[in-house]
């Protein structure tokens, strides 16, 4: 009897085992079917998701997607990769030749202390990504992801608009977007795809002014012989500085309850000046947010780098500037295809990841028990990514949104936004940065 119970036991072991991996195996599953989906893979055992941005942004359109190829262009070319790799292998060496290893300062003390609490938590949400096989295995070919075209990437011009110069000069009032609406329809009556027709065409100014898409598609337009896509029910305002008081709602009831700010910190790099334009840090104390803010508040996202002498300027001056109480810190761990980091995890000046600083800005109608229902905001959250191009960071809006306050659907505005999302105002010098169409690629049917 104890001989029969035993193998009993072994038996009913062995299929809790079996049990056990099956569903591990259908959660895996479930969890890789869900971001080919959504673009968004929750990794286990840690505080941290992988978001592949083409998925997340393809999201906004239906009859184009963002060209893998396109946002890709860093961190899949091996010959790049290799190229990168040895001008930060001989750039290094060089520093180590031409300076001697000196005592940290007091700003490097402190930003080494805040890396060294990140530090861990970094390394175990790479680590957990390094485990997500059935991942890695699509990661590798993120950028070979296709759909049909209708033109090839090669065909469309490549000179970009400097609507940063284009703003400055005095004719920005004279300039004029055009924007194409469409209509679908299907002259046949077989249930055969639709024809696209012209619907209507929009003339007006592209800077210092609103330019809506209020409907459910997605809106080609023109500007100086370059063409965009506009994603539907999204806005976009480009100006400068002096004008975003503009966008100030009449009533604070028409305000924002979700505020992502990006801004153009000055940076001594002479090769990141020519990417894009910065600004003095101070600029940024006179940008409106409480203005901007719901009267039942708003959730504020600022993109920080990891200098410290900025993290004590937002910490001491800006937050208290714009009324926001701080809240928590996210991580953005930057990876290559294979998974691996862009950098070395503790190279002093240049770490693969930046912060994403969080706080509240507490509105008219937004009184303790009222916060006492917010979903309090975990802290230290690392969201891991491919790069795509210099400054450009990865859609965050959906991992923020049940923070949010309560106000349904979210308001939601970026500020210093180079692209465009659908249900999102866009604002700053260039919000159509990104949406030139050759970022996309088209799924249209012709006729």
């Amino acid at each position: 009897m104890g001989l029969a119970q035993q193998i009993l036991e072994n038996l009913s072991a062995q299929r809790k085992r079996r049990w056990a991996v099956k569903m591990a195996v259908a959660e895996t599953s479930d969890r890789l079917s869900a971001f080919l989906s959504s673009g968004i893979y929750r990794l286990e055992s840690c505080n941290a998701v992988f978001i592949d941005p083409v998925r997340v942004l393809n999201r906004s359109y239906s009859r184009f997607r963002v060209s893998p190829s396109m946002y890709y262009s860093r961190f899949f070319d091996s010959k790049q990769e290799d190229q990168e790799s040895r001008f930060s292998s001989n750039s290094r060496k060089r520093k180590r030749k031409e300076k001697q290893p000196h005592a940290l300062n007091e700003r490097e003390r402190s930003a080494d202390e805040r890396h060294q609490e990140a530090r861990p938590l970094l390394l175990k949400a790479h680590e957990s990504l390094l485990e997500a096989t059935d991942l890695l295995s699509v990661i590798c070919n993120l950028r070979n992801d296709v759909c049909s075209l209708t033109e090839s990437e090669e065909s469309l011009p490549r000179v970009e608009q400097s609507f940063v110069e284009l703003g400055r000069v005095w004719q920005a009032p004279l300039y004029e977007i055009i924007l194409h609406f469409h209509q679908h329809c299907n002259p046949s009556g077989d249930g055969s795809s639709p024809l696209i027709r012209y619907k209507e065409e929009r003339v007006i100014p592209i800077f210092n002014n609103l330019v809506v898409n209020e409907t459910s598609d997605n809106v080609e337009a023109e500007f100086l012989n370059s063409r965009y896509v506009i994603p539907r029910e999204s806005c976009f305002y480009m100006s400068d500085l002096r004008q975003i008081h503009n966008l100030i709602p009449a009533e604070s009831d028409c305000g924002f309850s979700l505020i992502v700010v990006d801004p153009p910190w000055e940076n001594k790099s002479a090769s990141q000046k020519l990417v894009y334009s910065t600004l003095p840090n101070r600029y940024f104390l006179s940008l409106p947010i409480k203005k901007l803010t719901h009267t039942e508040g708003a959730l504020i996202a600022l993109w920080v780098t990891n200098r410290e002498k900025l993290r004590g300027f937002v910490e001491k001056e800006l937050f208290p500037a714009w009324g926001v109480s701080y809240a928590a810190t996210f991580y953005w761990l930057k990876v290559k295809s294979d998974g691996s980091l862009i950098s070395d995890l503790d190279l002093f000046h240049h770490r693969p990841y930046e912060c994403l600083l969080l706080g509240y800005c507490h509105g008219e109608g937004m009184d303790s028990e009222y916060q006492s229902r917010l979903k309090p905001l975990q802290d230290n959250q690392v969201i891991i990514s491919i790069p795509g191009d210099y400054s450009r960071k990865p859609p965050i809006g959906e991992l923020l949104m049940e923070y949010v306050p309560e106000l349904k659907p979210a308001r939601c505005i970026e500020l210093f936004a180079r692209e465009m999302l659908a249900g999102w105002i866009s604002w700053g010098n260039e919000p159509l940065h990104f949406q030139e169409l050759r970022y996309f690629r088209g799924t249209r049917e012709k006729g």
